[in-house]
């Protein structure tokens, strides 16, 4: 399926990476879902970036909430007929805390931002297409899943509970012509630090053009072969 004949949902949409990712898939012609918790925000990021009325679609909702991620997906599938792709930017961080001292409550906000609204997208959106024969599920997947690093514990788990999950899902769906995979990343380089401001700290850091250029990558015919890989980003050798 080429991107022009695509439609695509992205979660996180009204965020400094979603913006960016919106831009790059609109350039290709593809119709979009963007996902939020706020429809003006949601209007302005299509405004801003000159999307036509008939080319994009708003679904509203809390991911965290079954019943609300599946009002995201149905809003956007009511409007294009379908969803063909799935690109969960749903972040946020919390941490500086030793495990002797965590509050509970920080690894359940991490958990429920990270776990819960990649599963309960990934339920409201995977049927379709599976019924449709072709799709394309990617996320941002951290190097913090990967490797424990101290006073990080509830953001590497509940980044490690997604991998695990999307992983899961992958080898579920092979065969069906529906992909899931990751892009990992360490920081999201959202101000250009790396190239304007070059230091040892954020010389692994990622831009947010070049995650949205592993998605595309990702969201093609091409890749088709990639299911349940981790697609580093992270700029280490």
């Amino acid at each position: 399926m080429g991107p022009a004949d695509q439609v695509v949902l992205v979660t996180g949409a009204t965020g400094v990476l979603g913006g960016v990712v919106v831009a790059q898939f609109a350039a290709t012609g593809a119709r979009l879902g963007l996902v939020g918790t706020d429809l003006e925000r949601l209007t302005a990021v299509a405004r801003d970036l000159g999307l036509a009325d008939d080319r994009w679609a708003a679904g509203v909702g809390d991911l965290r909430v079954p019943a609300e991620a599946r009002a995201a997906v149905k809003a956007v599938v009511d409007r294009f007929g379908r969803v063909d792709v799935v690109l969960h930017l749903v972040g946020g961080w919390t941490g500086g805390t030793a495990v002797v001292d965590l509050d509970p409550e920080e690894l359940k906000e991490m958990l429920d931002q990270h776990l819960w609204t990649t599963l309960n997208i990934v339920q409201a959106a995977l049927p379709g297409m599976i019924a449709n024969g072709w799709g394309r599920v990617a996320a941002v997947g951290s190097r913090s899943a990967l490797e424990a690093a101290p006073k990080m514990a509830s953001y590497a788990v509940a980044k490690a509970a997604e991998d695990t999950l999307l992983r899961t899902v992958a080898r579920e769906v092979a065969g069906t012509g529906v992909t899931v995979n990751l892009v990992t990343v360490g920081t999201i380089d959202e101000k250009r630090e790396r190239d304007s401001a070059a230091t040892p700290r954020n010389a692994t850091w990622t831009e947010p053009e070049e995650i949205a250029a592993a998605f595309l990558f990702l969201c093609s015919d091409e890749a088709s072969a990639l299911n349940g890989a981790h697609l580093p980003l992270d700029h280490k050798g």
